[in-house]
């Protein structure tokens, strides 16, 4: 599942960035972006979840930051924003995984007294 999930990662990093920088027609970029986020976020360890959750505050950030800069800041800034919802997709996974593991756990609990 590691290497299924390392892949996932690759390929949603360069989509994230291949988007950013030129327009794919007859795809919703977004929607793969974050498709891929979702799945590289299920064989995501639950121990880099807090940095997970601050990638998807500050990309976004960075992006608007750099958003400015001449000749390349709106391409940094799309960049930087579909980093931030592959990230968010991730993240979604990790948090969905975490309230399973609490509501399995809940049950297994009432189970077993």
């Amino acid at each position: 599942m590691e290497k299924i999930g390392g892949l996932v990662t690759a390929v949603g990093i360069l989509l994230a960035i291949i988007a950013g920088v030129i327009n794919i027609p007859g795809i919703d970029v977004a929607l793969a972006i974050v498709l891929l986020g979702v799945v590289a976020g299920i064989s995501a360890q639950q121990d880099n979840a807090i940095r997970l959750f601050l990638a998807v505050l500050v990309l976004p950030v960075i992006g608007a930051a750099l958003g400015g800069v001449p000749v390349v800041g709106e391409y940094l800034d799309a960049i930087f924003g579909n980093l931030g919802v592959f990230a968010a997709g991730a993240a979604a996974s990790l948090v969905a995984r975490r309230l399973y593991e609490m509501v399995v756990g809940g049950v297994k609990g009432l189970s077993g007294s």
